[in-house]
């Protein structure tokens, strides 16, 4: 069960009541240089300046986000989709949708109640999600229109489960953290190289025919 603030629980009991807006957090990554890129966007009439988790991080309005999937509130470790639709005609959108790598980016909505009458929040926003976009933005035009939405697919924190974790057992991954421990210096190739322990193998010489009683080719020992 959500819990409210005594703020929102008294504005709520009250005439006007409150206006939800939605916030939509994306952290993309540069296309040249794989540095993080963050963007946001909320359906407030404005870009806004707004406090989310103790960092002010900047949402852009005038239209960017059009909105979002109806939530389900389930239970399990099911992996759930969501579409989050925004407006092409905001050119913050066409930069993070178009100018940087989107896949598998970090994505965070909250629930912000604010006030109808001065459009302040009342308390702190709430966050409804979080997960990855999964898969590339699809843009569809808007009939009669020259501008059009972009659907991001986002999946749940879930998806986490389904990754595997190859990618932290490499040499390079190990060099990154700064660790001297060189164990997984040949796991790349680890099964693919021949190595023979005290056994016999047959390499051909150039003497040997191919047949009869000599040992010819054969050798023995550790390493060939």
């Amino acid at each position: 069960m959500r819990s409210y603030a005594t703020a929102e629980l008294t504005q709520m009991q009250a005439r006007d009541g409150l206006r939800p807006r939605l916030l939509v957090w994306i952290i993309a990554r540069n296309r040249t240089t794989g540095a993080p890129e963050p963007t946001g966007f909320w359906n407030g009439a404005d870009d806004q300046v707004i406090n989310v988790g103790g960092a002010d991080r900047t949402y852009h309005g005038a239209g960017g986000l059009l909105g979002m999937d109806d939530l389900v509130i389930e239970t399990g470790l099911t992996v759930r989709r969501i579409s989050v639709w925004l407006a092409t005609a905001a050119p913050e959108v066409v930069d993070a949708a178009m100018g940087y790598d989107l896949r598998l980016a970090p994505v965070e909505i909250h629930r912000l109640l604010t006030d109808p009458l001065s459009h302040q929040p009342v308390a702190a926003p709430h966050r409804i999600w979080k997960g990855w976009v999964d898969g590339a933005p699809r843009t569809v035009p808007a009939k009669g229109l020259s501008a059009g939405r972009i659907t991001l697919t986002v999946a749940s924190a879930a998806m986490a489960l389904t990754r595997g974790l190859t990618a932290k057992y490499s040499d390079a991954a190990m060099r990154q953290r700064g660790s001297d421990d060189r164990l997984f210096r040949y796991a790349d190739v680890s099964g693919k190289v021949p190595v023979y322990w005290g056994e016999k193998r047959y390499e051909p010489s150039a003497t040997d025919g191919g047949s009869g009683s000599g040992l010819g080719g054969w050798k023995s020992g550790g390493h060939a």
